[in-house]
């Protein structure tokens, strides 16, 4: 597959590129923003990888233009911060997943992968499924008229079930791209983030949105069984 990797530490792109090289990808190198952003124009690419510090535009801008012009090019942001603020601002602006450094080439790759099995889709401004809805550009979530008040995680794990809506999304995906591969506290925190995504979002409206999959994870689903 096609790669763009953008990256304005010269031994860091060329580590990169080297090693998607390597795995037999094709990789074209951008060293800041608005070269990033004339690449992505020009060529298609299976998945962006994407520096959030960068010269000229950074990545947090880059990610947002191409949303703007419905560019839907998978893209994994890669941050030297490691908080919840700076992971759910990529989120916001569209990135689909967010790589913490130091990190390891191989997961890197992984997601990678894993992202460019999804392919390009369409991503609705606004995620909803019934009458709840979910607006990364405002950090808002809302149950009909009533406003939900959730915190920075509890906004992303929301987020990500719902971009997956009807699918199943495993404990491990949570953890990833929620807490990071390289979690190391308690796994049970994605169901304990989960319990409380439904006494705000479920219980108070006698709803049910967030199923438990037994042994598999969670789903939102679009349709009530």
């Amino acid at each position: 597959m096609r790669i763009l990797v953008v990256e304005d530490e010269p031994r860091l792109a060329a580590s990169l590129r080297a090693g998607l090289v390597a795995e037999g990808h094709a990789v074209d190198v951008a060293g800041d923003g608005a070269e990033a952003l004339w690449f992505a124009e020009e060529h298609d690419y299976a998945v962006i990888v994407l520096d959030v510090m960068l010269p000229v535009l950074d990545g947090l801008e880059v990610c947002r233009r191409l949303r703007a012009r419905r560019d839907w090019t998978p893209v994994v942001m890669l941050t030297a911060r490691d908080t919840d603020a700076d992971a759910v601002s990529g989120l916001d602006v569209g990135a689909d997943d967010y790589v913490t450094k130091p990190f390891s080439f191989d997961v890197l790759l992984a997601r990678l992968r894993s992202l460019a099995r999804r392919g390009v889709t369409e991503r609705p401004a606004v995620l909803a499924v019934g009458d709840l809805a979910l607006d990364p550009a405002t950090h808002e979530v809302r149950r009909g008229s009533a406003v939900v008040e959730v915190t920075a995680r509890e906004f992303a794990v929301l987020e990500l079930l719902l971009r997956n809506r009807d699918l199943v999304v495993s404990k491990e995906q949570l953890l990833g791209a929620v807490w990071g591969f390289d979690f190391d506290g308690d796994p049970n925190v994605v169901e304990v983030y989960v319990a409380r995504l439904r006494r705000k979002v479920d219980r108070p409206f006698g709803t049910a949105t967030i199923e438990t999959v037994r042994g598999s994870g969670y789903r939102v689903r679009t349709v009530a069984p």
